[in-house]
């Protein structure tokens, strides 16, 4: 069955970022996947996490940086990355800001994420 989906539902996180949730748990009622569009203000950062899903994030302006256990990764316009459920990360990003798109599979919850305090 085809379903169009109109608008996204903006999700509250900390640090100004942006979360406009178009399939997922919160919009769409979807809790095997998410996929989000993000907008994060330059300078943005945010507590580290460990989420219980896998996230699969396209950047389409600026850079994302992904700390984690091996280092700190510089993902720029153009580029993806994929973080692996259980994995300890932390994201932020460059003086520009970035915008990208982010794919959870099980879907997001504020609950799955495990963001520290």
């Amino acid at each position: 069955m085809v379903r169009k989906i109109d608008n996204a539902t903006r999700i509250p996180v900390p640090g100004g970022k942006v979360i406009e949730e178009y399939v997922g748990r919160v919009n769409s009622g979807d809790a095997q996947i998410s996929i989000a569009h993000m907008k994060a203000p330059a300078g943005w950062d945010e507590p580290a996490q460990t989420p219980q899903f896998t996230e699969y994030t396209l950047v389409l302006k600026g850079t994302v940086v992904v700390e984690h256990a091996g280092g700190s990764t510089e993902v720029g316009a153009g580029q993806a990355f994929v973080s692996a459920p259980g994995e300890k990360i932390r994201y932020s990003c460059g003086p520009e800001g970035a915008e990208y798109v982010a794919v959870c599979t099980p879907a997001f919850s504020p609950e799955s994420v495990n963001r520290e305090e």
